[in-house]
């Protein structure tokens, strides 16, 4: 928000400081005691490049909370779901408003295995259980990522625990067999009542194994001769003696094709399914659209699983969120992935990555004969250079949003952020919800992991006929905002000038395209009105004035800038 006022009189000085300190009330941080905490913030808004970023709303469900929260691009919180159960941990907003969500039903069996969900739910806006689905039992368990479909059906990661004597039945080698095994499978359900639902397809990995262990057993084959198996000897982790050893984390599907996208965490890599198969076919190595069953039509990220490279080839590590990136945005039908880097040979860090799958006009793959699946390198690799890059070890997602930018959560810390296709900078939110429950501005967040964050355009269905209001931010204690306030009135406004950066760690910019002279007294005051820097500074050709900020202390402040003819306030953010 910036202020405009002209002056008719030298004389009219009272007024405008009595002008500045009933704006400043609007403007100023929440003060805590009647004293300015001035320190950098920790949580909420961060970060916002007006029209630069793009506009809409976020979900987020914390994985600390039974909430799931809907803010604007401000950080203030548009909407808010309550459930009995903490995430399961992925959450989507549907075309009536409702939400679709996993929750985590505390399964003791299933405990260890990171990512334990076991029940769906369907919320509506005003908050009602419309549907709820238990998938939870001593011998399965949902976990980590459901999807909903066009049709109205559900898709779900399940758990299924087989026995010692099962997995070493089926060609496991007897040295990294533990007392069970868990293999995931797929499982879509119709809702049919509040509390019912119909499996009415299903694919399972347990029947598209191989093994070169035993050749007793039935699956015994070449494993390089079978890249659209499923090795039941392969694991990246050590030691192999694992439960939870394919550990899918997400799901994903295309229409047009009708694929399933899968990301197998436990393998280093991406697997595209057929979903046009029947059950019965989904289980061989025949049928469906593309003639091959239910064996993977397309895997990528690890050629070492299929034993077609090496530990070197790798190129996916701990990656979360593969998924399509949707018609009519940049980079449509490409896969893109947050790659989050755990156990990369040249250092733990987190990347997005893009690639290009050999996809054919039919649908199918390209594939040659004793080689890797292709692309040989990323179509594109986003690592933040120039803030030092960012890690996140666990969890986190990418999106490509609509204006070209990407928005990237780092699932860890609860960071999300926006970034242009120049890598600028545009947009940052820190989730507040932790472990120990709504953190303090200034306060640094504990426990605020985020398995997802998605943006959601304001024309979306779901919004239609609701209310929208912004609210307050999350965050307990909260600095004002600096986006425009919403209680400010937005016709007096000055374009002629602009502030920037802000926030500012060094030096600060004025730009100036109207009738400020070539030289300005700019000052910095503080909640209480007092003027912490004075500096009369002279702008260059390009109507570029440069502050000085390096000794001002974190906080908010209003910026005063006068000349012979007129004075502006703005709002502006100090970083250290």
């Amino acid at each position: 928000m910036k202020i405009f006022i002209k002056f008719k009189s030298q004389n009219v000085e009272d007024k405008v400081m009595k002008c500045f300190l009933t704006l400043f009330s609007i403007f100023c941080v929440v003060c805590t005691s009647g004293n300015l905490r001035a320190q950098q913030p920790t949580v909420g808004l961060l970060e916002y490049s007006q029209g630069d970023n793009q506009d809409g709303y976020v979900l987020f469900a914390p994985i600390s909370s039974t909430t799931t929260y809907l803010i604007n691009k401000c950080g203030e919180k548009v909407h808010e779901w309550s459930s009995m159960y903490k995430p399961g941990l992925s959450v989507y907003l549907l075309e009536d408003g409702s939400i679709l969500r996993s929750g985590n039903v505390d399964n003791p069996v299933f405990k260890i295995g990171g990512g334990a969900g076991g029940v769906i739910e369907r919320i509506g806006w005003d908050g009602t259980l419309l549907w709820s689905y238990a998938l939870s039992s001593n011998t399965m368990c949902q976990h980590h990522d459901i999807y909903p479909l066009p049709n109205g059906n559900v898709l779900a990661i399940i758990w299924e625990s087989k026995s010692y004597k099962d997995v070493v039945d089926a060609g496991r080698d007897t040295a990294i067999a533990n007392e069970n095994g868990w293999f995931d499978k797929i499982i879509e359900i119709n809702p049919t009542g509040k509390n019912t639902g119909d499996v009415v397809w299903q694919w399972s990995s347990w029947d598209h194994l191989v093994q070169e262990y035993d050749q007793a057993k039935s699956n015994y084959n070449i494993i390089a001769d079978n890249p659209t198996r499923i090795n039941i000897n392969y694991s990246i982790e050590k030691p192999h003696k694992l439960l939870d050893w394919l550990h899918f984390n997400s799901i994903d599907y295309n229409a047009d094709l009708d694929q399933i996208l899968v990301n197998a965490y436990g393998f280093g890599e991406v697997w595209v399914l057929d979903h046009s198969t029947t059950t019965k076919e989904a289980a061989t190595q025949t049928g469906g659209k593309y003639g091959k069953g239910g064996d993977l039509l397309y895997r990528w990220g690890n050629a070492a699983s299929y034993d077609m490279g090496t530990q070197n080839d790798r190129k996916l590590f701990g990656e979360h969120n593969a998924h399509w990136i949707q018609k009519g945005l940049t980079d449509a039908g490409k896969i893109m992935v947050f790659n989050n880097g755990l156990g990369r040979k040249n250092g733990n860090y987190s990347s997005v990555d893009i690639i290009n799958p050999p996809i054919l006009g039919d649908g199918s793959y390209l594939y040659q004969q004793n080689e890797s699946f292709g692309p040989e390198k990323q179509d594109w690799i986003y690592t933040d250079s120039a803030r030092g890059g960012f890690s996140a070890l666990s969890f986190s997602s990418s999106q490509r949003l609509s204006n070209g930018n990407t928005l990237i959560c780092v699932g860890t810390t609860g960071e999300f952020f926006e970034v242009t296709p120049n890598n600028k900078l545009v947009w940052r939110y820190v989730n507040p919800a932790t472990l120990l429950g709504i953190t303090k501005q200034g306060d640094k967040p504990e426990g605020n992991s985020v398995f997802r964050a998605n943006l959601l355009m304001k024309d979306f269905t779901g919004f239609n006929g609701k209310n929208l209001s912004a609210g307050k931010p999350i965050e307990l204690e909260p600095y004002q905002s600096i986006c425009t306030p919403n209680s400010v009135s937005q016709e007096i406004q000055d374009k002629s000038l602009e502030v920037y950066p802000n926030p500012a760690e060094g030096d600060m910019y004025i730009h100036c395209t109207s009738d400020f002279s070539a030289q300005m007294e700019v000052s910095l005051i503080n909640s209480l009105g007092d003027i912490v820097s004075k500096q009369h500074i002279t702008g260059n050709n390009d109507g570029n004035f440069k502050v000085d900020v390096h000794t001002i202390p974190a906080g908010i402040y209003v910026l005063k800038i006068t000349n012979h003819v007129s004075t502006h306030f703005e709002k502006v953010m100090i970083v250290r």
